[in-house]
């Protein structure tokens, strides 16, 4: 099946928002078998709308189209599609749509603008699509053996409209369902991983492919069949011998983060963690509690970049003397500090140059990074610059991993 994606909006022609609706929709298609052929973008102007509009509807089986579902007069997204597949004259008010859209409104407590009852309208092919995180139904619309799936611009919306709405349609319309599982890796090289994964590359169903990521190595399995659960079935020994191969190289799966992996392994052992950063700006701290639960676990970052700051949170003057701001011997001392200050059992302390000049003869990107439990102290060090934001997130990486490597010989020596 041909298909491709149109992501309606001038704002994302002025650059003002990255347009990450198609790159989602292009790597949900290949589960199905649905070939994506063609992006677009267009910006809201009736004419350029109805010339790429057109263009899709007559060379693609299926066109996925994000954008332009608003109340005001540039959403004009329905009223195309309408004049696409023949219908503009039938264009009405669904006395359903109209009644959902009301009641979510009384329900914030406003009163429906006359001019939002354009949401509520259908034409004769097509299906609403439920989206109870905005005003904007979607459409999906099946005629002349061709599809249809209009979905809203905002993405925590269209994510979840894909999810409740879009993914069993296109179930119906797969020849054969293609799943994938991911197995994220940590402390391996792209050329270790694949050397390692030998034996079971030569499988053709299910494949395996070696990707390199920000986070590490990625081995993702693929199997394609003609139910999801049988491709699963495929898949299922496969991992248990990649699981079995990699070991504790693997950090977690699919969509798993780092840090809610760490976080899963806190959780688990019943520790605490505390946060002393310097270079990163909270980083670390913000990468934790973007896990839901982490309250459980992390008590709390202390930001800081100044000698003085360092010293008023405990970090003793005559180190940063000897050493400096950004030294081993500075990280270590930021690591006891966090834990004595906020009580936890883990203190992280992190020091660094993210950015800019050369600082006491450390280039930027020179990352310290330190573990204190009280008892035993572990130290990892980098350098590595593409950019102040990449040095950031490198640092959080290297930070979960240290913690990481952590608890796992933790949790070993307590089965031991």
């Amino acid at each position: 099946m041909r298909s491709e994606v149109i992501s309606v909006g001038t704002e994302i022609l002025l650059g003002e928002i990255t347009d990450t609706n198609a790159s989602f929709i292009a790597s949900q298609l290949p589960q199905f078998g649905i070939d994506l052929l063609y992006v677009s973008q267009v910006g809201d102007n009736p004419d350029r709308l109805r010339e790429v509009f057109a263009r899709a509807w007559g060379r693609s089986d299926l066109v996925f189209i994000t954008g332009g579902l608003g109340p005001t007069q540039d959403d004009i997204t329905r009223e195309t599609v309408a004049w696409m597949v023949g219908e503009a004259d039938q264009m009405a008010v669904d006395a359903e749509q109209e009644r959902i859209l009301r009641a979510m409104m009384e329900r914030g407590g406003r009163r429906m603008p006359e001019q939002n009852i354009k949401q509520a309208m259908l034409i004769p092919s097509a299906q609403p699509l439920a989206n109870p995180r905005g005003t904007a139904p979607g459409w999906w619309v099946e005629k002349d053996g061709k599809y249809v799936c209009v979905m809203p611009g905002p993405p925590q919306e269209m994510t979840r409209m894909w999810e409740h709405e879009v993914l069993s349609r296109l179930e119906k319309l797969a020849d054969g369902i293609l799943v994938s599982r991911t197995l994220k890796t940590t402390g391996l090289g792209e050329s270790t991983v694949d050397e390692m994964l030998a034996p079971l590359l030569s499988s053709t169903n299910p494949s395996i492919g070696i990707y390199f990521r920000s986070d590490g190595v990625h081995a993702r399995i693929s199997a394609k069949a003609a139910t999801r659960e049988e491709a699963w079935r495929l898949i299922h020994p496969v991992e248990d011998d990649a699981r079995r191969i990699l070991g504790q190289a693997v950090w977690g799966s699919d969509d798993e983060t780092i840090t809610g992996a760490v976080g899963r392994m806190l959780r688990d052992q019943r520790l605490t963690l505390a946060v002393m950063e310097s270079a990163t700006g909270g980083a670390v701290g913000s990468a934790v509690t973007d896990i839901a639960g982490s309250s459980d676990y992390f008590v709390g970052s202390l930001v800081t970049y100044s000698g003085q700051s360092k010293v008023d949170l405990g970090v003793q003057p005559e180190i940063l003397a000897m050493h400096g701001l950004v030294s081993q011997q500075t990280a270590e001392a930021m690591a006891r500090a966090a834990r004595e200050r906020l009580h936890a059992d883990l203190g992280l302390g992190i020091t660094g140059i993210a950015g800019g000049d050369e600082l006491e003869g450390q280039p930027p990107g020179t990352m310290h990074i330190a573990l204190w439990d009280g008892d035993e102290m572990r130290y990892s060090h980098s350098r590595y610059y593409q950019g102040r934001a990449v040095a950031k997130s490198r640092a959080v990486l290297q930070a979960m991993s240290l913690l990481r490597e952590y608890l796992m010989a933790r949790a070993a020596n307590a089965e031991g």
